[in-house]
C-alpha cells in the first residue's frame, strides 16, 4: 500500500473516531427543584431521570434509557420557585419548576416583581396540583389564618413562591410580619421546630403526600387547617392563581377527614434561549411511554403528571410555551 493510501486511511480514521468523540459528547440540564424534604425534588429527580440518555447508554428499543441522546439532566435542589424562576432568567439553570402564581408574577413584573420582568421564562408543561399546608400540631385550637396573630410562624424560605403568596394572603386578616414572630425556613426545618414546640404552625405549598410531613404525622402527629368557604374567597381575592383543592382523609396519617384548601399548579419552565430542537425532545421524552411508568410508580404526584393536562388553561396564564415544547404539542394534535 502505497504512503498516500495509508495516509487517507489513517486520516478517514481520525475523523471517523473525532465524529463519533463529538457525536458522544453530553449536554448537562439542571433543573432546579425545591428543597429536599419537600415535593419539588423527587419529582424534578423523576423527570431527569425520565428525559436523560446519557452518551454510552442503551437505545431505547433495547431497554435502554428512553430520553434525549446524549442528554444528563440532573435535579438540583433549591429554594422552590422564585429562585428558579431567577436563574432559569439569568441562565444559571436550564429548567426549574415553579408555581403558575409566582411564574405570572415575574414574567410579567407584577405585585413583589413590579418592575422587574422576567421576560426569558417559557413554559413546558403543566405537572400537578400544589397544595397550601397549613401545619400545627395535634390537637392546636389554631382554625383559621386569623388564628396565627402573635404566634410563631414557618412562612418558608425566602426566594420561596409559598412565602410571597403566604404573605400576601395573610394581609387579608390584618397579619403581617410585624404582629406574628415569623421564622424563614425551608419545610424539613420547619416540621423540626413544629416538633420541637418551638413553632405553633407552619406554610408549605407542595403536592401531597410531602416527605417531611408524613415523618412528623408518624412520629410527633400534626394537624393541617381546614379552609372555609369564607377563607377560600378571601384568599381568591389576592391570589387569583390559587384554586379550591381537596388534601384527602388518609393523605397523611391521622388526617381523619378531608381538608379543603387553596392550591395552584406546578409548572416546568425552562429559558427562551434554550434551542427548539432540545426543547421539543425533552417534551417528547417526558410524555413517552417509559416516563409514565416512572411517574407512576415513583411518587403519588407523579399520577397526576398526565399528558391529558399538561397544557390545559395556559392560555390565560399569560405566559409564553418555548417553540420546542409547542412543536410537539402541535405534533400531537393539542395545538392548532
Amino acid at each position: 500500500m502505497s504512503f498516500l493510501a495509508r495516509f487517507a486511511g489513517m486520516t478517514a480514521a481520525a475523523l471517523l473516531v473525532a465524529s463519533t468523540a463529538a457525536a458522544q459528547s453530553p449536554t448537562f440540564f439542571r433543573i432546579g427543584t425545591g428543597s429536599a424534604g419537600g415535593t419539588y425534588f423527587p419529582i424534578g429527580g423523576m423527570i431527569a431521570n425520565a428525559i436523560s440518555a446519557p452518551p454510552g447508554s442503551r437505545p431505547c428499543e433495547e431497554g435502554g434509557q428512553c430520553g434525549v441522546p446524549g442528554l444528563i439532566a440532573i435535579a438540583q435542589s433549591t429554594t422552590a420557585s422564585v429562585f428558579n424562576c431567577q436563574a432559569v432568567q439569568n441562565g444559571e439553570l436550564e429548567a426549574g419548576m415553579a408555581s403558575t402564581d409566582v411564574v405570572r408574577a415575574m414574567y410579567l413584573g407584577e405585585g413583589k416583581f413590579e418592575g422587574k420582568p422576567h421576560p426569558k421564562l417559557r413554559v413546558v408543561a403543566k405537572l400537578y396540583p400544589e397544595d397550601l399546608h397549613l401545619v400545627t400540631p395535634k390537637g392546636s385550637d389554631i382554625a383559621s389564618m386569623a388564628d396565627l396573630e402573635g404566634k410563631r410562624v414557618g412562612i418558608a424560605e425566602a426566594g420561596s413562591g409559598t412565602q410571597v403568596a403566604v404573605l400576601h394572603m395573610l394581609e387579608q386578616w390584618g397579619i403581617t410580619r410585624d404582629n406574628m414572630d415569623e421564622a424563614e425556613l425551608n419545610n424539613a426545618q420547619s416540621a423540626e421546630r413544629l416538633a420541637d414546640g418551638q413553632l405553633d404552625a407552619y406554610f408549605y405549598v407542595a403536592g401531597w403526600p410531602v416527605a417531611a410531613m408524613v415523618q412528623l404525622a408518624s412520629t410527633k402527629g400534626m394537624d393541617l387547617v381546614n379552609f372555609s368557604d369564607e377563607d377560600m374567597a378571601k384568599i381568591a381575592e389576592v391570589e387569583p392563581a390559587y384554586m379550591p383543592s381537596v388534601i384527602p382523609a388518609g393523605a397523611y396519617e391521622g388526617l381523619a377527614e378531608d381538608i379543603q384548601t387553596p392550591a395552584v399548579t406546578a409548572l416546568l419552565v425552562v429559558s427562551e434561549d434554550l434551542d427548539e430542537e432540545l426543547v421539543y425532545g425533552i417534551t417528547k421524552a417526558l410524555w413517552n411511554d417509559n416516563s409514565r411508568n416512572l411517574f407512576d410508580s415513583g411518587h403519588a404526584k407523579g399520577k397526576q403528571i398526565t399528558l391529558e393536562t399538561a397544557i390545559s388553561g395556559l392560555d390565560g396564564l399569560g405566559v409564553p410555551m418555548h417553540p420546542g415544547a409547542e412543536k410537539f404539542y402541535q405534533e400531537a394534535g393539542m395545538m392548532e
